[in-house]
């Protein structure tokens, strides 16, 4: 089964219904998804390679977003309750943990609170936490409040504008994401959406310094996926970390955006793979 296909499932847990879907055998792999992001907003193309990788991919809706009930909320210290409850739900063990942007924030709280049942996490064109070197620019916060998004919209919130390279390649992932037409996940609402849209691109996205400091002692391998130009999380701000964190690693796509395993799917989900097999937590003796 190929992700245009995955069926719709439900898990019921602590008074609300979790939808999600899962393709593939192997390592389970679960995937956090961005701002305004629901099950349909995975590039099908990164989604099966990282099955043809031999992952087992779960991705789901957020409380009250999408197919899911229950409250929304776009706290990362709330929002870690799905990843945390799915997991357990699914009796799932050795799980590499995956974010993109907000969900890399969730992904982050995931391995500094439950870090129980993971082996990895993989981040994706995500923010450090705490103080940034480099804030986002201004250009999003206008692109990304808009009631509809449309491709020129996607092409500078996820792409690189300037490069044909990317553009092309932003086309070929619209038109992949547009393949499946039925048993699609509700978009998040635009209200909603917009009430938890900070208008000042200088002020701290991710301000939670406990995560950071349980990053600085954590164990657990970390890669961080990212383009050169990620217009909301710079990666610069990943760099200015470097010999602070002490499992991270870091993948840069030139002429690359906010969505770099769109632009390369099949390449990003192959360094997923070689990430997942040729790390492993340090254990002290």
């Amino acid at each position: 089964m190929s992700a245009i296909d995955a069926a719709n499932q439900f898990i019921d847990i602590h008074g609300r219904r979790l939808a999600y879907r899962a393709i593939g055998d192997g390592q389970p792999i679960v995937l956090c998804t961005r701002f305004r992001g629901n099950l349909d907003c995975w590039d099908p193309a990164f989604l099966d390679a990282l099955v043809a990788a031999g992952f087992r991919v779960i991705t789901f809706d957020y409380s009250g977003l999408g197919l899911s009930t229950g409250t929304a909320s776009y706290d990362p210290f709330v929002m870690v309750n799905d990843p945390r409850d799915l997991i357990e739900a699914l009796g799932l063990r050795e799980v590499v943990i995956g974010g993109w942007s907000l969900g890399g924030l969730v992904a982050q709280v995931l391995v500094a609170l439950h870090p129980t049942h993971l082996s990895h996490a993989v981040l994706l064109g995500t923010t450090p936490p705490g103080p940034n070197v480099k804030p986002a620019e201004a250009l999003f916060f206008a692109t990304a409040g808009r009631e509809v998004n449309d491709f020129e919209d996607e092409v500078i919130l996820f792409f690189e504008p300037r490069s044909p390279e990317s553009r092309a390649a932003a086309r070929r992932s619209a038109d992949r994401i547009a393949a499946r037409t039925t048993d699609r996940s509700p978009p998040v609402p635009a209200e909603f959406a917009r009430a938890n849209l900070s208008g000042d691109p200088s002020a701290p996205i991710f301000p939670a310094l406990p995560v950071l400091a349980a990053l600085r002692a954590t164990t657990l391998p970390i890669l961080h996926i990212a383009g050169d130009h990620d217009i909301v999380f710079p990666v610069e701000n990943w760099y200015a970390l470097n010999q602070t964190l002490p499992t991270v690693q870091l993948l840069t796509y030139p002429s690359a955006g906010h969505g770099p395993h769109h632009q390369h799917p099949e390449a990003s989900a192959q360094h997923i793979a070689t990430f997942v097999r040729t790390t492993s937590r340090v254990v002290s003796t």
